[in-house]
């Protein structure tokens, strides 16, 4: 059985039930994509943790043009996969998506394919409880899965501590209720956006 998600712009998903996968709040999803509005269009998208798949098909209605989806459980895989035709198939140009069903740090491990460019932007975001964000962040790095002036976002319970390694560059920290969110860019090569959106505020905020 599956409950029902409401995508920012009306549009209806399934998702799983269960304690065992937590969808992204509408608050997060738009302030997520407000930030990235400029970026979106035509842009690649890395979702890890996938879900439902609900930050994937967001991103999907405000213009990028690939996604890549990564969920280790095999019935919130198909439901991913569902949703992400479901609003594919209504946007013009149709946007390319993939769903991979594997665990994240083992996937990102194994190397990023022959012919596929690295990501302009990345979510991560497991369940708030594990260890994945130093593996699956290291990952990225050493398989150079995120392009020079990419942008990952990590959304975390705020009564975590997460800091990454100095190998990223913090560009952006902040509270949302109960959720946090931290955007990294690769080492040396963010350049500073002029936008106010994406420049430091205060986590609790």
């Amino acid at each position: 059985m599956t409950g029902l998600l409401r995508l920012s712009g009306g549009r209806r998903l399934r998702s799983p039930l269960g304690s065992s996968t937590r969808p992204t709040t509408a608050r997060v999803r738009e302030a997520v994509m407000n930030m990235l509005a400029p970026r979106l269009q035509g842009a690649s998208w890395l979702d890890l943790c996938s879900g439902s798949g609900v930050m994937g098909c967001e991103a999907i209605e405000r213009g990028v043009g690939r996604v890549l989806a990564v969920e280790k459980d095999p019935k919130t895989a198909s439901i991913c996969r569902f949703n992400l035709e479901l609003i594919a198939g209504g946007v013009s140009p149709t946007p390319s998506f993939e769903v991979i069903r594997q665990d994240v740090v083992s996937w990102l491990k194994g190397g990023r394919p022959e012919g596929l460019h690295p990501f302009q932007m990345a979510y991560l975001d497991p369940p708030y409880g594990s260890e994945l964000y130093e593996p699956a962040l290291q990952a990225l790095l050493e398989g150079n899965w995120i392009a020079s002036q990419g942008l990952v976002f990590c959304e975390y319970t705020h009564k975590r501590n997460l800091t990454p390694s100095k190998q990223w560059s913090v560009v952006d920290q902040r509270r949302y209720g109960s959720t946090g969110l931290l955007l990294l860019s690769p080492p040396k090569h963010y350049l500073v956006d002029t936008d106010s959106t994406l420049q430091q505020t205060d986590p609790s905020a």
